[in-house]
């Protein structure tokens, strides 16, 4: 099945730009492009394309507004197309909260060269987030006929264990596309006084995590920055590691430590969710509780082994919840994972885990 793409920016060039991109992937086809929200609205309801590129800054009516009145009138998923800015973050995160999935950064200064060097990666997204569109209409249809449906996750494992770790502790959380929304979801059931630290590898850009660790510590009880070189981890904080950078758990007078590491050539995923647990693992042993979020990708599994046979332990998101099913599928296929959980489950669930 070919996945039809609305495109929207108000750029003529970038639109060609993207033009060119999408046609090198036979699986994708144009719908329609818009050069404004207001027009954007309008295609996007008429054309019912499967899923929507979005261009944050437009005259008329911008990127954010346009979102929050498609997913009002006509839900498509819908990937915004952002600056490497700090604004350019802050408006991201705002688009996501208006409904958009995922968003994928570009250079302000040659966008189109960003996106001719990364267009593998941006197609195969689409792809991925139009086809979980397609699967949740066809789960929909399932459960309305009463019918089951094979490609769904396997059966939630659960309720995990409670206590699981002690206070010597600490809880690392990897994620990917989808990321955003699901940590915000996460860690808006854990407590201000939550007994141990927890490190989250997110990949995103360097100029996105500090906006991000911001928006997450103003709205949530518990405390949210971006972590720092050589600072010591706290119990009550939740670390975000910075966007181009790896970030490994040391061990020094009997506290923990994160230490930020350059990528190397070849390690693509920054930070690194496999560098994490497997420092996280050496660090804090059989007192380490692992969760794979929503992510394209299998960054996590590595990592996940590590975690598993030091005595540690791994949760997952299921399936039915993910917005990529790429990260959580490829622990679970490993073996690796000790509860399936439905994201509004986790938080509650980690909160719980330390005894």
């Amino acid at each position: 099945m070919v996945i039809g793409v609305l495109i929207v920016d108000d750029s003529v060039f970038f639109r060609r730009a993207l033009r060119e991109l999408i046609a090198t992937d036979d699986r994708l086809t144009i719908v329609g492009e818009a050069a404004n929200g207001r027009e954007a609205i309008l295609k996007a309801c008429q054309l019912k394309p499967d899923v929507i590129t979005m261009d944050v800054e437009m005259p008329i009516m911008d990127g954010i507004a346009a979102v929050r009145e498609i997913m009002n009138r006509c839900p498509a998923p819908i990937m915004m197309l952002s600056s490497l800015t700090r604004a350019g973050a802050v408006a991201t995160f705002e688009a996501l909260d208006a409904g958009a999935v995922d968003f994928y950064a570009k250079n302000s200064t040659d966008p189109a060269e960003v996106l001719s060097h990364s267009a593998k990666m941006l197609t195969t997204r689409l792809r991925l987030l139009a086809t979980r569109k397609q699967r949740q209409t066809l789960n929909s249809e399932s459960q309305t006929r009463g019918a089951a449906n094979p490609s769904q996750s396997p059966p939630v494992q659960g309720p995990p264990e409670r206590g699981v770790i002690s206070r010597r502790g600490m809880v690392a959380i990897g994620s990917s596309t989808g990321g955003p929304a699901a940590l915000q979801r996460v860690l808006q059931d854990i407590p201000a006084d939550f007994p141990v630290p927890i490190v989250i590898a997110q990949h995103m850009p360097a100029a996105f995590t500090g906006p991000f660790a911001h928006r997450l510590n103003e709205s949530l009880p518990l405390h949210v920055v971006e972590v720092t070189d050589d600072c010591a981890l706290v119990a009550g904080t939740a670390y975000i590691i910075p966007g181009g950078k790896h970030g490994e758990i040391k061990t020094r007078s009997g506290g923990l430590f994160f230490a930020e590491r350059e990528p190397l050539s070849g390690e693509h995923f920054r930070p690194s969710v496999n560098i994490l647990l497997h420092s996280a693992a050496n660090a804090v042993g059989i007192d380490l509780l692992g969760v794979i979020l929503t992510g394209m990708g299998d960054d996590g599994t590595e990592g996940a082994r590590t975690v598993r046979s030091t005595g540690g332990h791994i949760w997952a998101q299921d399936q039915a919840s993910s917005v990529i099913y790429g990260m959580p599928a490829a622990v679970a296929k490993a073996g690796l994972v000790e509860a399936i959980l439905p994201l509004n489950d986790i938080g509650e669930a980690i909160a719980r885990c330390v005894r």
